[in-house]
């Protein structure tokens, strides 16, 4: 029966054209989408450099005898043509052939292959050698990222940020991650619902105008720690909304501990390993705080670092070990101080190695099983230190170049290797690398170049995802690869690398942008700005509470002007001649003095009081030689 209704299908389909009803589009496969994001050049490790068989023709001849020498093996078999000696000069001219002979004629190769299976030309260079060509050195590094597991197949950047990506947080089921930058902002990614175009479906301003240093999830990864360069940490839930903000303490009380909380401008700051209630901070007014996080307003234990004379430096980092039983922190003259916590402990160190480092500590990173310690530093070091022993490193890794003060550590998810990223420097024609290091035999392992013009700045690599994290940026850009491999990792970028963005739809709507145009007609003009209200506002004299005006005109409001009063009645007046006034074209001292004699002789004020008591007058008599004088 079904053999019949496809029949009769068929039949139906073929009366109608080819372009006829909705056409079925191949689907890409997924190995030619990987195909899109996969690195160019894969950075191995440093090597020799090698001479390949290319560089031979623009030798000399006796250079190439040299060269081909090296590369025979140690028991070469017999070559069928022997190389003419200068006693085998037959023409007697002094021509001599140098060098291997050129090869014989194709019959010749043909007969001698058949006969003995003899190798025609210079052997193959040995495994291992020198002079390796390009397939060698590809073939070790595959060996190299497969005996590691380096996922470093593919590549992927999360854009948005306009400068330096300096803050870097993955939850740990690995579905959502957060950047910061220096450009004040945070973004986060979603990879369950983010698309091939990776953009990001939520952008945060934590506090205006200040650099965003340190994102850290929560355990429960329900919420996320934002630390920012203000004095006030922030604390988000999982969509982006504000949950609280930490109080800010008083800067001029001089003892910390007096305070309810920062001072200064945060440097760092991560939550609890296992206490979803527990967050550390570091700032630069010399502290260390706990707080809790259902209670923005007070702190649960602060901590001062031990220092050589009083004052205030800065700690520059913290880190909290596996358990969260104890506390590392970077301070500002070098020194790196451990603190165990413990019933009643305080704040004085309980492991302190002075002048760790030559400049500012950037980050701190203990092991999973506490026995190492990992410091990166501003100097371009990084440090391995035994827990057990602090006293001196156990290895120094320099030539590191660093100019952030974010730049941190990470460790591979069976702790095998550990990396960290590099910077640019001015003069160094290399770009922003990130440097993987053997932890067993405490050696460089791998160079990977991220980014040629960017620093490297966070690097992180998820367990789950099996994915490396690698944040970079400049002054004027910034973006977080993201480094994967199609066999090795799961989900994450490989979830929306193979998502194709939405087609758009007839019925799709959007609204169109407002274009303002000042000059327009009055419907569509802007409206009026608050310059303008308070200029209108300034010549109401209701609204101003403006005095009025003395008369000078004919008349306003009411008032006649022209009266010389305020009054219709005295205008009226004046004019009938009822009322003279002489005073505007009077002596004002005349006009005292004729009051004079009524004063002397019936005093109203002042004389009548003093009558009885005041005394007599007495003046000096006049000479009169004097006055004509």
């Amino acid at each position: 029966m079904a053999d019949d209704e496809a029949e009769i299908y068929d039949g139906i389909r073929a009366e109608f054209p080819l372009t006829f009803g909705k056409q079925s589009k191949a689907q890409t496969s997924l190995e030619a989408i990987h195909n899109t994001t996969r690195r160019s050049v894969n950075n191995p490790p440093e090597k020799p450099s090698s001479t390949k068989t290319n560089d031979l023709p623009s030798l000399s001849s006796s250079s190439q005898t040299w060269l081909t020498s090296l590369r025979a093996p140690k028991n070469p078999k017999p070559n069928p043509n022997p190389e003419p000696s200068p006693a085998d000069d037959e023409d007697g001219d002094g021509d001599v052939m140098v060098g291997p002979p050129p090869p014989p004629p194709q019959s010749e190769i043909a007969e001698s292959d058949d006969d003995d299976g003899e190798m025609i030309g210079p052997p193959r260079p040995p495994v291992g050698s020198n002079m390796d060509d390009s397939d060698s050195d590809s073939d070790s590094d595959s060996k190299l990222e497969n005996r590691y597991r380096i996922p470093l197949s593919n590549e992927i950047v999360l854009k948005g940020h306009t400068k330096v990506v300096s803050a870097l947080a993955v939850d740990h089921t690995g579905s959502r991650v957060v950047s910061g930058s220096y450009d004040y902002s945070v973004r986060m990614y979603d990879f369950q619902g983010m698309n091939s175009k990776l953009q990001s479906f939520r952008q945060l301003e934590p506090s205006e105008g200040h650099q965003v240093r340190t994102i850290s999830w929560s355990p429960t990864a329900d919420r996320f720690l934002c630390v920012t360069g203000s004095a006030q940490a922030k604390i988000y839930d999982r969509d982006g909304l504000t949950l609280g903000e930490f109080v800010k303490g008083d800067m001029y009380i001089r003892d910390l501990k007096n305070t309810k909380g920062h001072i200064s401008g945060l440097t760092c700051g991560e939550w609890h390993p296992r206490t979803k209630d527990t967050i550390l901070t570091s700032s630069e007014d010399g502290s260390l705080r706990i707080w809790d996080v259902n209670d923005f307003k007070t702190q649960k234990q602060v901590i001062k670092p031990k220092l050589a004379r009083p004052g205030r430096i800065p700690v520059t980092t913290c880190a909290w070990d596996r358990d969260g039983k104890r506390i590392a922190g970077g301070i500002g003259d070098g020194s790196i101080q451990i603190w165990n916590l413990k019933p009643g402990w305080g704040s004085r160190p309980d492991i302190h190695v002075q002048n760790s480092h030559s400049d500012d500590i950037t980050a701190l990173k203990f092991s999973m099983d506490g026995r190492i310690l990992l410091s990166r530093s501003l100097d371009g070091s990084l440090k391995v230190w035994d827990l057990r022993q602090m006293k001196d490193p156990v290895k120094v890794f320099d030539d590191l170049p660093n100019n952030y003060a974010q730049t941190n550590i990470a460790f591979s998810p069976d702790e095998q290797l550990f990396l960290t990223g590099t910077s640019i420097e001015r003069e160094s024609t290399t770009g922003g690398l990130l440097c993987f290091f053997d932890r067993a035999k405490l050696q460089l392992v791998s160079k990977v170049g991220i980014s040629p013009t960017c620093s490297v700045v966070q690097c992180a690599w998820h367990p789950k995802l099996n994915q490396i994290f690698a944040t970079a940026g400049d002054k004027s850009q910034g973006g977080t690869h993201v480094l994967y491999d199609p066999t090795l990792s799961e989900k994450g970028a490989l979830v929306c690398v193979a998502r194709a963005p939405r087609k758009k739809s007839i019925d799709d709507f959007e609204a169109k942008p407002v274009i303002h145009n000042p000059h327009a007609l009055p419907l569509f003009r802007d409206q009026p700005s608050r310059k303008r209200e308070r200029e209108k506002t300034l010549k109401d004299p209701l609204k101003s509470h403006k005095p009025e005006l003395p008369m000078t005109g004919p008349g306003f409001g009411g008032r006649v002007g022209a009266s010389k009063g305020s009054l219709l009645t005295q205008y009226l007046m004046k004019q009938g001649g009822m009322i003279k006034e002489t005073w505007m074209e009077e002596d004002p001292r005349e006009a005292i003095l004729k009051f004079a004699d009524v004063a002397a002789k019936d005093p109203k004020y002042i004389a009548p009081a003093y009558a009885q008591t005041q005394p007599e007058t007495v003046f000096a008599k006049s000479d009169s030689e004097d006055e004509e004088k």
